[in-house]
Protein backbone atom coordinates (compact mmCIF):
# COMPACT_ATOMS: atom_id res chain seq x y z
CA UNK A 1 0.00 0.00 0.00
CA UNK A 2 2.77 2.52 0.97
CA UNK A 3 4.53 1.44 -2.49
CA UNK A 4 1.37 2.87 -4.19
CA UNK A 5 1.09 6.11 -2.36
CA UNK A 6 4.45 6.55 -3.75
CA UNK A 7 4.01 5.66 -7.49
CA UNK A 8 0.83 7.63 -7.03
CA UNK A 9 2.56 11.00 -5.52
CA UNK A 10 5.57 10.66 -7.07
CA UNK A 11 3.75 10.41 -10.86
CA UNK A 12 2.05 13.64 -9.80
CA UNK A 13 5.28 15.47 -8.36
CA UNK A 14 6.70 14.73 -12.17
CA UNK A 15 3.86 16.11 -13.76
CA UNK A 16 4.66 19.46 -12.10
CA UNK A 17 8.07 18.96 -12.39
CA UNK A 18 8.04 22.56 -14.45
CA UNK A 19 6.97 23.92 -11.37
CA UNK A 20 9.20 22.92 -8.68
CA UNK A 21 8.45 24.52 -5.72
CA UNK A 22 5.52 25.38 -6.42
CA UNK A 23 2.34 23.39 -3.70
CA UNK A 24 1.29 21.84 -6.84
CA UNK A 25 4.69 19.94 -6.74
CA UNK A 26 5.71 20.28 -2.98
CA UNK A 27 2.66 18.97 -1.45
CA UNK A 28 2.73 15.69 -3.39
CA UNK A 29 6.61 15.27 -2.44
CA UNK A 30 5.40 15.66 1.00
CA UNK A 31 3.15 13.15 0.91
CA UNK A 32 5.72 10.88 -0.84
CA UNK A 33 8.18 11.48 2.31
CA UNK A 34 5.46 10.88 5.08
CA UNK A 35 4.72 7.63 3.08
CA UNK A 36 8.24 6.46 2.99
CA UNK A 37 8.92 7.42 6.83
CA UNK A 38 5.88 4.95 7.24
CA UNK A 39 8.25 2.06 5.21
CA UNK A 40 11.37 2.88 7.37
CA UNK A 41 8.87 1.80 10.26
CA UNK A 42 8.00 -1.15 8.84
CA UNK A 43 11.59 -2.00 8.00
CA UNK A 44 12.68 -1.50 11.65
CA UNK A 45 9.72 -3.67 12.58
CA UNK A 46 9.56 -6.95 10.40
CA UNK A 47 12.82 -8.35 10.57
CA UNK A 48 12.79 -10.21 7.00
CA UNK A 49 10.28 -9.43 4.06
CA UNK A 50 9.34 -12.31 1.14
CA UNK A 51 11.57 -11.76 -1.62
CA UNK A 52 9.26 -11.22 -3.91
CA UNK A 53 8.06 -8.49 -2.25
CA UNK A 54 11.34 -6.59 -2.29
CA UNK A 55 11.45 -7.42 -6.34
CA UNK A 56 7.38 -5.92 -6.31
CA UNK A 57 9.57 -3.02 -4.52
CA UNK A 58 12.03 -2.34 -6.23
CA UNK A 59 10.07 -2.81 -9.66
CA UNK A 60 7.75 0.48 -8.43
CA UNK A 61 10.67 2.51 -7.59
CA UNK A 62 11.51 2.03 -11.30
CA UNK A 63 8.13 2.49 -12.55
CA UNK A 64 8.31 5.75 -10.80
CA UNK A 65 11.58 6.87 -11.79
CA UNK A 66 10.61 6.74 -15.79
CA UNK A 67 8.21 10.03 -15.69
CA UNK A 68 11.10 11.73 -14.03
CA UNK A 69 13.38 10.50 -16.51
CA UNK A 70 11.36 11.43 -19.35
CA UNK A 71 10.83 15.33 -17.92
CA UNK A 72 12.79 17.88 -19.02
CA UNK A 73 15.18 19.40 -16.08
CA UNK A 74 14.90 22.73 -15.19
CA UNK A 75 16.34 25.60 -17.59
CA UNK A 76 19.38 26.25 -15.10
CA UNK A 77 20.13 22.79 -13.22
CA UNK A 78 23.35 21.80 -12.81
CA UNK A 79 23.28 18.90 -15.58
CA UNK A 80 23.42 21.33 -18.16
CA UNK A 81 26.92 22.71 -16.60
CA UNK A 82 27.67 19.09 -16.97
CA UNK A 83 27.26 19.25 -20.93
CA UNK A 84 28.88 22.14 -21.14
CA UNK A 85 31.71 20.57 -19.50
CA UNK A 86 31.75 17.64 -20.93
CA UNK A 87 31.05 19.35 -24.59
CA UNK A 88 34.26 21.88 -24.07
CA UNK A 89 36.43 18.89 -23.60
CA UNK A 90 35.65 17.39 -26.70
CA UNK A 91 36.23 20.53 -28.36
CA UNK A 92 39.64 20.43 -26.60
CA UNK A 93 39.07 23.18 -24.37
CA UNK A 94 39.94 23.19 -20.38
CA UNK A 95 36.40 23.38 -18.43
CA UNK A 96 38.46 24.84 -15.70
CA UNK A 97 39.36 27.97 -17.34
CA UNK A 98 36.78 28.45 -19.65
CA UNK A 99 33.79 31.06 -18.74
CA UNK A 100 30.88 30.30 -20.16
CA UNK A 101 29.48 33.64 -20.17
CA UNK A 102 32.55 34.83 -22.34
CA UNK A 103 31.13 36.77 -25.78
CA UNK A 104 34.44 35.00 -27.09
CA UNK A 105 32.75 31.76 -25.92
CA UNK A 106 29.41 31.78 -27.11
CA UNK A 107 29.60 29.87 -30.54
CA UNK A 108 30.68 26.75 -28.29
CA UNK A 109 27.05 26.68 -26.99
CA UNK A 110 24.29 24.68 -27.78
CA UNK A 111 20.39 25.47 -26.63
CA UNK A 112 20.95 22.85 -24.12
CA UNK A 113 24.27 24.75 -22.75
CA UNK A 114 22.99 28.34 -23.10
CA UNK A 115 20.82 28.23 -20.21
CA UNK A 116 23.55 26.58 -17.50
CA UNK A 117 23.15 28.42 -14.21
CA UNK A 118 25.65 30.65 -13.33
CA UNK A 119 27.88 31.04 -16.49
CA UNK A 120 29.93 33.74 -14.90
CA UNK A 121 32.05 31.26 -13.64
CA UNK A 122 34.48 28.11 -14.42
CA UNK A 123 33.31 24.97 -13.64
CA UNK A 124 33.88 23.63 -10.00
CA UNK A 125 33.59 20.12 -10.11
CA UNK A 126 36.65 17.76 -9.80
CA UNK A 127 38.23 15.89 -12.55
CA UNK A 128 36.39 12.19 -11.74
CA UNK A 129 33.03 14.26 -13.00
CA UNK A 130 34.51 16.09 -15.76
CA UNK A 131 35.79 12.58 -17.18
CA UNK A 132 32.29 11.10 -16.59
CA UNK A 133 30.49 14.12 -18.23
CA UNK A 134 33.23 13.56 -21.08
CA UNK A 135 32.68 9.98 -21.87
CA UNK A 136 29.10 10.19 -21.37
CA UNK A 137 29.15 13.17 -23.44
CA UNK A 138 31.05 11.04 -25.89
CA UNK A 139 27.76 8.73 -26.34
CA UNK A 140 25.03 11.68 -26.86
CA UNK A 141 25.64 15.16 -26.05
CA UNK A 142 22.71 15.79 -24.28
CA UNK A 143 21.18 16.00 -20.94
CA UNK A 144 18.80 12.97 -21.33
CA UNK A 145 21.91 11.11 -21.74
CA UNK A 146 23.22 12.65 -18.26
CA UNK A 147 20.18 11.79 -16.76
CA UNK A 148 20.14 8.17 -18.09
CA UNK A 149 23.81 7.60 -16.62
CA UNK A 150 23.17 8.64 -13.78
CA UNK A 151 19.85 6.51 -13.43
CA UNK A 152 22.38 3.69 -14.09
CA UNK A 153 24.28 4.87 -10.89
CA UNK A 154 21.54 4.51 -8.86
CA UNK A 155 20.27 0.89 -10.05
CA UNK A 156 24.38 0.01 -9.61
CA UNK A 157 23.83 1.59 -5.64
CA UNK A 158 21.09 -1.02 -5.40
CA UNK A 159 22.77 -3.99 -6.55
CA UNK A 160 25.70 -3.07 -4.64
CA UNK A 161 23.65 -2.25 -1.57
CA UNK A 162 21.98 -6.10 -2.40
CA UNK A 163 25.73 -7.52 -1.93
CA UNK A 164 25.76 -6.21 1.19
CA UNK A 165 23.00 -7.09 2.85
CA UNK A 166 23.34 -10.73 1.80
CA UNK A 167 26.97 -10.58 3.05
CA UNK A 168 26.46 -8.73 6.26
CA UNK A 169 23.05 -10.91 7.27
CA UNK A 170 21.11 -7.87 6.92
CA UNK A 171 17.73 -7.91 5.59
CA UNK A 172 17.38 -7.50 1.80
CA UNK A 173 14.58 -5.92 2.21
CA UNK A 174 16.88 -2.99 3.66
CA UNK A 175 17.53 -1.90 -0.15
CA UNK A 176 13.87 -0.27 0.11
CA UNK A 177 15.29 2.11 2.35
CA UNK A 178 17.40 3.14 -0.55
CA UNK A 179 15.19 2.64 -3.63
CA UNK A 180 12.04 4.24 -2.22
CA UNK A 181 13.65 7.39 -0.90
CA UNK A 182 11.62 10.47 -2.85
CA UNK A 183 14.92 12.33 -3.59
CA UNK A 184 16.00 10.23 -6.18
CA UNK A 185 12.99 10.16 -8.21
CA UNK A 186 13.70 14.18 -8.01
CA UNK A 187 18.03 14.75 -7.77
CA UNK A 188 18.66 11.49 -9.94
CA UNK A 189 15.89 10.87 -12.74
CA UNK A 190 14.34 14.28 -12.82
CA UNK A 191 17.59 16.82 -12.37
CA UNK A 192 20.19 14.91 -12.80
CA UNK A 193 23.05 15.34 -10.10
CA UNK A 194 26.47 13.75 -10.41
CA UNK A 195 26.60 13.12 -6.87
CA UNK A 196 24.82 9.90 -7.62
CA UNK A 197 27.82 8.74 -9.29
CA UNK A 198 30.09 9.62 -5.97
CA UNK A 199 27.83 7.75 -3.56
CA UNK A 200 28.12 4.72 -5.64
CA UNK A 201 32.00 5.11 -6.02
CA UNK A 202 31.61 5.47 -1.80
CA UNK A 203 29.47 2.39 -1.43
CA UNK A 204 31.75 0.29 -3.94
CA UNK A 205 34.48 1.62 -1.18
CA UNK A 206 32.51 0.44 1.70
CA UNK A 207 31.65 -3.20 0.41
CA UNK A 208 35.10 -3.49 -0.54
CA UNK A 209 36.33 -2.25 2.76
CA UNK A 210 34.43 -4.33 4.06
CA UNK A 211 35.40 -7.32 2.17
CA UNK A 212 39.12 -6.23 2.79
CA UNK A 213 39.74 -5.56 -0.88
CA UNK A 214 41.98 -2.78 0.87
CA UNK A 215 43.59 -1.66 -2.65
CA UNK A 216 39.81 -1.76 -4.53
CA UNK A 217 38.91 0.36 -1.08
CA UNK A 218 41.45 3.11 -1.44
CA UNK A 219 41.00 3.44 -5.12
CA UNK A 220 37.34 3.55 -4.67
CA UNK A 221 37.73 5.99 -2.35
CA UNK A 222 39.71 8.27 -4.26
CA UNK A 223 37.45 8.07 -7.34
CA UNK A 224 34.40 9.17 -5.20
CA UNK A 225 36.64 12.19 -4.03
CA UNK A 226 37.38 13.12 -7.71
CA UNK A 227 33.93 12.96 -8.09
CA UNK A 228 32.90 15.60 -5.68
CA UNK A 229 35.35 16.59 -2.61
CA UNK A 230 32.89 15.91 0.52
CA UNK A 231 34.17 12.39 1.11
CA UNK A 232 37.25 13.88 1.96
CA UNK A 233 35.96 13.78 5.36
CA UNK A 234 35.99 10.01 5.65
CA UNK A 235 39.60 9.05 5.40
CA UNK A 236 39.92 8.87 9.07
CA UNK A 237 37.67 5.56 8.54
CA UNK A 238 40.33 4.23 6.74
CA UNK A 239 43.07 4.72 8.94
CA UNK A 240 44.87 1.11 10.23
CA UNK A 241 41.85 -0.88 7.38
CA UNK A 242 44.00 -0.27 4.29
CA UNK A 243 47.82 -0.39 3.97
CA UNK A 244 49.78 2.44 3.36
CA UNK A 245 50.66 1.07 -0.40
CA UNK A 246 47.33 1.34 -0.75
CA UNK A 247 46.61 4.75 0.31
CA UNK A 248 49.59 6.00 -1.69
CA UNK A 249 48.18 4.50 -5.19
CA UNK A 250 44.87 6.08 -4.63
CA UNK A 251 46.50 9.47 -4.34
CA UNK A 252 48.77 8.94 -7.21
CA UNK A 253 45.32 7.74 -8.76
CA UNK A 254 43.83 10.89 -7.93
CA UNK A 255 46.72 12.99 -8.78
CA UNK A 256 46.73 11.37 -12.77
CA UNK A 257 43.40 12.66 -12.81
CA UNK A 258 44.02 15.85 -12.55
CA UNK A 259 47.08 15.84 -15.83
CA UNK A 260 44.58 16.20 -18.37
CA UNK A 261 43.35 19.75 -16.44
CA UNK A 262 46.83 20.96 -15.57
CA UNK A 263 47.37 24.57 -16.46
CA UNK A 264 50.93 25.55 -16.66
CA UNK A 265 52.01 23.22 -14.42
CA UNK A 266 49.53 23.76 -11.70
CA UNK A 267 46.13 22.09 -10.73
CA UNK A 268 43.70 24.59 -11.73
CA UNK A 269 40.54 25.01 -8.93
CA UNK A 270 38.05 26.30 -11.34
CA UNK A 271 35.45 28.27 -9.30
CA UNK A 272 35.77 26.57 -5.71
CA UNK A 273 37.23 29.75 -4.64
CA UNK A 274 34.14 31.74 -5.46
CA UNK A 275 31.71 28.53 -4.23
CA UNK A 276 33.33 29.34 -0.64
CA UNK A 277 33.04 33.35 -0.98
CA UNK A 278 29.82 33.56 -2.30
CA UNK A 279 27.42 31.13 -3.26
CA UNK A 280 24.64 30.38 -0.05
CA UNK A 281 21.68 28.11 0.38
CA UNK A 282 20.18 26.69 3.73
CA UNK A 283 23.13 27.20 5.30
CA UNK A 284 22.07 28.40 9.86
CA UNK A 285 25.44 27.55 11.22
CA UNK A 286 27.72 28.66 8.36
CA UNK A 287 25.76 32.16 8.45
CA UNK A 288 25.98 32.38 11.81
CA UNK A 289 29.66 31.75 11.83
CA UNK A 290 30.67 33.89 8.75
CA UNK A 291 29.69 37.37 11.43
CA UNK A 292 32.53 36.41 12.94
CA UNK A 293 34.86 35.61 10.90
CA UNK A 294 36.34 35.10 6.71
CA UNK A 295 34.21 32.26 4.77
CA UNK A 296 37.34 30.17 4.26
CA UNK A 297 37.63 29.73 8.04
CA UNK A 298 34.07 28.59 8.35
CA UNK A 299 34.36 26.24 5.37
CA UNK A 300 37.68 25.15 6.73
CA UNK A 301 35.70 24.76 9.92
CA UNK A 302 33.36 22.16 8.56
CA UNK A 303 36.01 20.41 6.94
CA UNK A 304 37.51 19.76 10.47
CA UNK A 305 34.20 18.70 11.66
CA UNK A 306 33.62 15.90 9.59
CA UNK A 307 37.04 14.65 10.30
CA UNK A 308 36.80 14.60 13.74
CA UNK A 309 33.46 13.08 13.50
CA UNK A 310 35.18 10.61 11.75
CA UNK A 311 37.67 10.18 14.06
CA UNK A 312 35.04 9.84 16.75
CA UNK A 313 33.17 7.07 14.66
CA UNK A 314 36.62 5.17 14.02
CA UNK A 315 38.09 4.85 17.72
CA UNK A 316 34.97 4.36 18.99
CA UNK A 317 33.94 1.27 16.56
CA UNK A 318 37.05 -1.07 14.95
CA UNK A 319 34.26 -2.68 12.84
CA UNK A 320 32.39 -1.72 9.61
CA UNK A 321 29.31 0.08 9.77
CA UNK A 322 27.39 2.11 6.93
CA UNK A 323 26.51 4.85 9.52
CA UNK A 324 29.85 5.25 9.73
CA UNK A 325 29.78 6.45 6.55
CA UNK A 326 26.81 8.96 6.68
CA UNK A 327 27.34 10.78 10.57
CA UNK A 328 30.92 12.80 9.28
CA UNK A 329 29.70 13.52 6.02
CA UNK A 330 26.35 14.87 7.47
CA UNK A 331 28.36 16.38 9.95
CA UNK A 332 30.18 18.35 7.56
CA UNK A 333 27.19 19.44 5.44
CA UNK A 334 25.43 20.87 8.50
CA UNK A 335 28.44 23.11 9.07
CA UNK A 336 28.48 24.01 5.02
CA UNK A 337 27.62 26.67 3.16
CA UNK A 338 25.32 25.50 0.94
CA UNK A 339 22.73 22.87 1.34
CA UNK A 340 21.09 21.84 -1.79
CA UNK A 341 18.40 18.85 -1.22
CA UNK A 342 20.50 16.73 -3.83
CA UNK A 343 23.98 16.92 -1.59
CA UNK A 344 22.18 14.28 0.46
CA UNK A 345 21.91 11.79 -1.46
CA UNK A 346 25.68 10.91 -0.42
CA UNK A 347 23.87 9.49 2.66
CA UNK A 348 21.11 7.96 1.35
CA UNK A 349 22.68 4.49 0.95
CA UNK A 350 24.18 4.23 4.57
CA UNK A 351 20.90 5.14 6.06
CA UNK A 352 19.88 1.43 7.42
CA UNK A 353 20.10 1.93 11.71
CA UNK A 354 18.46 3.61 14.38
CA UNK A 355 21.59 5.56 15.17
CA UNK A 356 21.08 7.46 11.24
CA UNK A 357 17.23 8.31 12.44
CA UNK A 358 18.04 11.75 12.72
CA UNK A 359 19.82 11.46 9.12
CA UNK A 360 17.10 9.88 7.79
CA UNK A 361 14.87 12.93 8.88
CA UNK A 362 17.09 15.30 7.72
CA UNK A 363 17.01 13.79 4.00
CA UNK A 364 13.08 14.52 4.67
CA UNK A 365 12.30 17.91 6.09
CA UNK A 366 14.91 19.59 3.34
CA UNK A 367 12.01 19.29 0.88
CA UNK A 368 10.19 22.63 1.62
CA UNK A 369 13.40 23.96 0.75
CA UNK A 370 12.42 23.67 -2.92
CA UNK A 371 9.79 26.80 -2.14
CA UNK A 372 12.83 28.73 -3.01
CA UNK A 373 12.44 27.96 -6.50
CA UNK A 374 9.54 29.04 -6.41
CA UNK A 375 9.80 32.56 -4.58
CA UNK A 376 12.96 33.21 -7.00
CA UNK A 377 10.58 32.97 -10.21
CA UNK A 378 8.22 35.57 -8.07
CA UNK A 379 11.21 37.85 -8.18
CA UNK A 380 12.08 37.03 -4.32
CA UNK A 381 15.27 36.49 -2.97
CA UNK A 382 17.56 33.63 -3.63
CA UNK A 383 16.83 32.83 0.86
CA UNK A 384 15.03 29.90 2.13
CA UNK A 385 12.68 31.12 4.25
CA UNK A 386 13.17 31.30 8.25
CA UNK A 387 10.38 28.80 9.14
CA UNK A 388 11.30 26.67 6.43
CA UNK A 389 14.85 25.98 8.47
CA UNK A 390 13.34 25.80 11.34
CA UNK A 391 11.64 23.19 10.52
CA UNK A 392 13.64 21.20 8.89
CA UNK A 393 16.50 21.59 11.28
CA UNK A 394 14.56 21.18 14.07
CA UNK A 395 12.42 18.42 13.05
CA UNK A 396 16.12 16.98 13.05
CA UNK A 397 17.42 18.26 16.11
CA UNK A 398 13.88 16.63 18.43
CA UNK A 399 14.48 13.44 16.65
CA UNK A 400 17.87 13.74 17.90
CA UNK A 401 16.67 14.45 21.67
CA UNK A 402 14.00 11.55 21.79
CA UNK A 403 16.21 8.85 20.63
CA UNK A 404 18.96 10.32 23.03
CA UNK A 405 16.71 10.33 26.07
CA UNK A 406 15.01 6.68 25.13
CA UNK A 407 18.27 5.52 25.11
CA UNK A 408 18.85 7.00 28.74
CA UNK A 409 15.88 5.82 29.69
CA UNK A 410 16.88 2.41 29.40
CA UNK A 411 17.31 0.22 32.00
CA UNK A 412 21.42 -1.00 31.78
CA UNK A 413 21.74 -4.75 31.34
CA UNK A 414 22.97 -6.38 35.03
CA UNK A 415 26.23 -7.25 35.18
CA UNK A 416 27.56 -10.98 35.76
CA UNK A 417 29.48 -12.33 38.35
CA UNK A 418 33.06 -13.72 37.47
CA UNK A 419 31.34 -17.48 38.44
Amino acid sequence: MLGVILLVSLTIVSRTFSRMGEASFVAPLAVAGIAYLLAIRELFSTPSFPKRVVLIGLVLAALWHVPFLLARPGLDDDVHRYLWDGRVQHLGYNPYLVVPSDPANARLHTPETSTLNNPEVPSPYPPGAQLFFRAVTAIDESTFALKVAFVVCDLAIVFVLLDILRRTGQGEHWVLAYAWHPLLATEVAGTGHVDILGALLLLASAAALGRRWRAVAALAFAMAVAAKFLPIVLAPLYWKRIRVRDGVLAALALGLLYLPFLNHGRIPTGSIGSYIQRFRFNDPVFATLERVTAPQVVAGLAVLVGFLTAIWVRRRSSEWSSDAFAWPMAASLFCAPVVYPWYLLWLLPFLRSASTLPLIIWTLTIIPTYVVWHLRSLGRPWVVPGWVMLFEYGSVATTAVIIGLHRLKRPALPECSAD
